[in-house]
């Protein structure tokens, strides 16, 4: 914004959404417990409300296409100072205001669309491109210059549909309908819709993982949690006015499919083969939720903006039959791979999980990560197996204890992760038994969506030096949440008791070694990185995490499994060996064309250069990404392959320092 730019007050909207009598009481249930059980302890005052309301604002108008740049200034001016007193009182008299505002501008935005998408015409062979990051980027300084960006989204949106082969007059006749629709959706915008976009705004200024949830969206989180209902297996999160994919749950559709990722963002579904796509964007997220739900084995079809391209197009439309998701088919998984006439076993975990009723229950059989785990670990040294590959990649966590226990496979007993509360408290949870189930070679693979229990199996073994860790650097969540039930007594003034629910951080990890597993994650000893976009997946991507913090180590032992000098050896000569393997090379080159495009953030809006860009994208996805053909998933599994073979190398070394060999020999590998 110039200097001379005068701030702007908003303009009377026509509907003034209102906080409804409940919303006043749920606000202030929020903050007493934001402010005495929260595990980070913020002051309460003007740097507290001025983030508040830069989180609201980038929550409501993250593209900066609502808003102009005197209007910001006018909030920053009327509410900087305002937020934090409201938020004493429980009050969001504020972030109505400006939902106001920005709900009067999203109708003049959709109206506007709708009519350029009905007559404009548009010229494909220039050179302008459109910004899809734009947080760095200027508010627009008028309402010229708002249009001029309404414009090239929509050019960006026609170029999707025109690379998709469809008619001008088809691709005219559904962005039509689809502005038509979204501005229906926001002439049905309800006080609720207001209350739920600010509170995520006030609970995330304390930490990333705590929300709000409306008695109606903790329903849906209540099924998320229960895993039966038939659907896709996938909890999703709104961000801005895009669908976003928060969790892919092991054992359902798309974790099986392998083709829905987290962080992707979902803008259309269609039902059954050739059902019509609905655009969502904009929808309410219960709402976008119903319409994918559907019956066992029925088909929905999602499309979407893949996080591996971030978040840029083309749509991409993906297929999967709706199902149950069944604990056993999440369940750990063994395969063998041979090399060099000797077996690596590998044990998939998609996640830590644990039957808690039928464990207290103490039912024959019940599900739990532990016994499969010791159960795949007896089968496989039965089967020969020279040398374990535990692969945690894309598992978000799950049980603590289950996580404790697996590690104690692995080792003699010992501690295994620290825990701090709010209050300065620190617990040490241990490994209490003395078996070690097995104590050869051990790698552990992780990417950059291993999170939370997930990073504690793989702290502790690199601590204790039972093994290596290949990969990339996990994703950093090192915090536990806890639900608390916003209720109120039952009075004939106001039979409503409950308010909603809070999912509240109570809790931190630490590595027994003494530094916490949040925001840094856990860093592999061996790098290998895979193609998820590390700029926006991530803990330390969240501009409100808890930081990395670190308490006293606690005493443990660790076992001679691997010492730095070997790791500093294997890494050295997996270096030198992939300089020389061709399957590498271009791995890494197109690692590197695929950082660079998502480098850019722009995308050009010119048709060929559009197109040359999206085939570019197709073959490299084509090339390394699992389509969800089992058969394409071994022999496109880079760094699963790439971990087998760093293994091998690490028992020819073994064996020949075992032999006598030279200390400073290296080893070869395929």
């Amino acid at each position: 914004m110039g200097k001379n730019t005068k701030p702007v007050a908003p303009a009377v909207t026509v509907v003034q959404l209102k906080p409804t009598e409940s919303q006043l009481a749920a606000g202030k249930y929020a903050t007493q417990y934001l402010m005495k059980n929260h595990y980070r302890k913020i002051a309460v005052n003007d740097s507290l409300s001025q983030q508040i309301l830069m989180r609201y604002i980038d929550h409501l108008d993250g593209s900066k296409s609502y808003f102009m740049a005197g209007e910001v200034e006018y909030f920053k001016k009327v509410y900087g100072n305002r937020l934090d007193n409201e938020f004493l009182e429980g009050k969001s008299n504020s972030g109505f205001a400006i939902y106001n505002l920005f709900l009067k501008r999203a109708k003049e935005k959709m109206r506007f669309m709708k009519y350029a998408a009905d007559t404009a015409r548009f010229d494909f062979t220039g050179t302008e491109s459109l910004n899809l990051e734009r947080k760095n980027d200027p508010w627009p300084a008028s309402r010229k210059q708002l249009q001029a960006l309404w414009l090239k989204e929509l050019k960006y949106q026609w170029l999707n549909k025109k690379y998709s082969e469809e008619s001008e007059n088809s691709i005219r006749a559904e962005l039509s309908k689809t502005f038509a629709n979204r501005l229906k959706l926001l002439n049905q915008q309800k006080a609720d819709d207001a209350f739920q976009a600010y509170m995520y705004a006030v609970t995330t200024s304390f930490d990333p993982h705590t929300n709000y949830f409306s008695p109606d969206e903790f329903e849906n989180f209540q099924i998320d949690l229960s895993r039966s209902l038939e659907g896709i297996g996938a909890k999703l999160q709104m961000e801005s006015e895009y669908t976003v994919v928060n969790e892919i749950i092991p054992g359902g559709p798309a974790s099986k499919s392998n083709l829905l990722k987290k962080s992707d963002r979902i803008i259309g579904v269609g039902q059954g083969q050739t059902g019509e796509i609905v655009d969502v964007r904009g929808w309410r997220i219960n709402d976008v939720v119903k319409l994918i739900r559907g019956k066992k084995g029925t088909v929905v079809r999602l499309q979407l903006y893949p996080a591996s391209q971030a978040g840029r197009g083309p749509a991409k439309i993906i297929r999967l039959v709706r199902d149950k998701v069944d604990l056993q088919e999440q369940a750990a998984r063994k395969s063998i791979i041979e090399l060099d006439s000797r077996k690596i076993g590998v044990i998939t975990i998609p996640s830590f999980y644990l039957d808690f009723e039928g464990q207290k229950l103490n039912v024959n059989n019940y599900n739990s990560t532990t016994r499969d785990v010791s159960r795949i670990l007896s089968e496989l040294t039965a089967s020969g197996v020279d040398a374990m590959i535990v692969d945690l990649r894309d598992n978000g966590g799950g049980s603590l204890e289950e996580a404790v226990n697996v590690t104690g496979l692995f080792i003699p007993n010992g501690p295994v992760v620290q825990i701090t509360n709010s209050s300065g408290g620190k617990m040490v949870l241990r490994d209490e038994d003395k078996r070690v189930f097995y104590n050869g070679p051990l790698a552990v693979l992780v990417n950059r969506y291993s999170a939370s229990a997930s990073e504690i199996f793989a702290a502790a073994i690199q601590d204790y030096g039972r093994g290596v860790i290949i990969g990339e650097r996990t994703f950093g969540k090192g915090t536990v949440q806890s639900i608390v039930k916003l209720n109120r007594p039952f009075t004939f003034l106001s039979k409503q008791t409950s308010l909603g629910q809070l999912k509240l951080t109570i809790a931190k990890f630490y590595r027994i070694s003494g530094g916490s597993t949040q925001h840094k994650g856990v860093t592999p000893d061996i790098p290998i990185p895979s193609l998820i976009d590390a700029t926006s997946i991530g803990e330390d991507t969240y501009t409100s995490s808890l930081p990395w913090s670190v308490v006293s180590k606690t005493f443990y032992r660790p076992v001679s499994g691997v010492s730095r000098e070997k790791i500093d050896r294997i890494r050295k000569s997996y270096a030198l060996t992939a300089l020389q393997d061709n399957i590498s090379q271009e791995y890494i080159r197109d690692l590197g064309i695929l950082n660079r495009i998502r480098k850019r953030k722009t995308v050009s809006l010119n048709e060929s250069a559009y197109k040359s860009e999206t085939e570019t994208l197709k073959k490299i996805e084509k090339r390394w990404m699992n389509d969800g053909d089992s058969v394409k998933v071994k022999s496109n599994d880079f760094m699963l392959n790439k971990s087998a073979e760093i293994m091998n190398g690490f028992i020819g070394l073994k064996k020949s320092v075992q032999a006598g060999a030279p200390a400073g020999k290296t080893f070869s590998m395929k």
